[in-house]
């Protein structure tokens, strides 16, 4: 829906923020948003360290324009406006331990903007708080998925998670020489909180013997049967591609505990690899990528949806379309309901295409 300028919408001030984890592809999300919404004659303020910036006083945010929000950012991984995982505003922690609600400041702070709508950059996470907010306060919302995790229901694609597995398909590609030349078994441990796309997509693409994400349970013995039959093939190495959800032999979840007090996944790799090596007397190494997986330069298909999907969420406010979701689906972009995006996560199906994938290609997913 083109800007009509016979009949354009009133003057509006449009609130942007990126919320959760950062992935590539935000920025260019912002540019989007600033250049559609330029069309209309509207301003965005773009606000600052997401939700904390609105609990600030004064609030602290950019009025974006071509010069601070054109082409250039495209290229830039992150996101020029700051985000945050941490500090949930119902229930916000404190230096002396306690958890307060500061949702009130949060949607006083929108008040004190101006702002008519709000478009939150967000995963499954943000979007219930958001939308928790957007009811509490009488805002106009809309959301746009991101994630590297790529587990945000009602969408194929979210921003972020493209280039997140051209990270790590670019990391087999480089393990696998070095795993060859020293008769090694590679253990490639990547990030999915919840959910093994990247795991599984990377695995395909990057030629591993075995893939182990959290929706498949896995015995090791099975993995380990795997590569005793490579060796007996010929091979002399072996690649393992493990999401960091994926649990130990005792089915806990492998955590670590971080100086600001909040639990990360991580450390699962080295796990499967002392296994691994135990069983079949391999030598082994671990690689975990972690945040280079979040850093890097945008890929054209994130840049591309990270656009379209800015252009649609302007378009909304635009028709007062709100409490939605812009998605991509049979290769459209589309929008639909908040409230179904919130209670439907995207896990890998175990029977879908890329498992059956897997699957037809010889990799061993742990359950053989």
């Amino acid at each position: 829906m083109p800007p009509n300028p016979s009949n354009p919408p009133p003057p509006r001030t449009i609130g942007l923020l990126t919320s959760g984890g950062d992935c590539a592809g935000l920025n260019a999300v912002i540019r989007a948003v600033v250049a559609r919404a330029r069309g209309y004659g509207w301003t965005i303020h773009g606000i600052h360290q997401g939700t904390l910036g609105l609990m600030r006083r004064p609030v602290e945010f950019t009025t974006l324009d071509r010069r601070s929000a054109g082409t250039s950012i495209l290229r830039l991984g992150g996101t020029i406006l700051g985000t945050t995982n941490v500090g949930n505003p119902f229930a916000f922690p404190m230096p002396d331990g306690r958890a307060v609600d500061r949702s009130a400041e949060v949607i006083e702070g929108v008040r004190l903007l101006g702002i008519d709508a709000l478009i939150g950059i967000g995963g499954d996470g943000s979007f219930a708080i958001l939308r928790r907010l957007a009811q509490q306060g009488g805002i106009p919302l809309v959301g746009i998925p991101k994630t590297i995790d790529n587990d945000v229901g009602a969408t194929e694609r979210s921003v972020g998670y493209d280039t997140a597995v051209m990270v790590a398909t670019e990391a087999l590609d480089r393990l696998t020489p070095t795993a060859a030349s020293h008769a090694r078994v590679m253990v490639l441990e990547v990030m999915g909180r919840d959910a093994g796309h990247i795991a599984l997509a990377a695995g395909i693409a990057g030629g591993a013997d075995v893939i182990l994400i959290p929706e498949i349970p896995y015995r090791i013995e099975a993995v380990a049967e795997h590569i005793e039959r490579l060796r007996r093939d010929g091979r002399n190495f072996a690649l393992v591609v493990v999401a960091e959800a994926v649990p130990d032999r005792t089915g806990e979840r492998v955590r670590r505990q971080q100086a600001s007090g909040t639990v990360t996944y991580g450390g699962v790799g080295e796990i499967i690899a002392h296994a691994i090596a135990t069983l079949t007397g391999a030598e082994t190494r671990v690689t975990v990528l972690g945040h280079v997986q979040r850093g890097s330069q945008p890929t054209w298909n994130d840049r591309l949806i990270a656009q379209a999907f800015g252009v649609h969420a302007v378009d909304l406010v635009a028709a007062g379309r709100y409490d939605r979701m812009v998605a991509w689906q049979n290769r459209r972009v589309v929008d639909v309901p908040l409230a179904e995006v919130i209670d439907r996560p995207q896990t890998v199906e175990t029977d879908g295409p890329l498992v059956l994938t897997a699957r037809g290609l010889g990799i061993c997913l742990g359950d053989g």
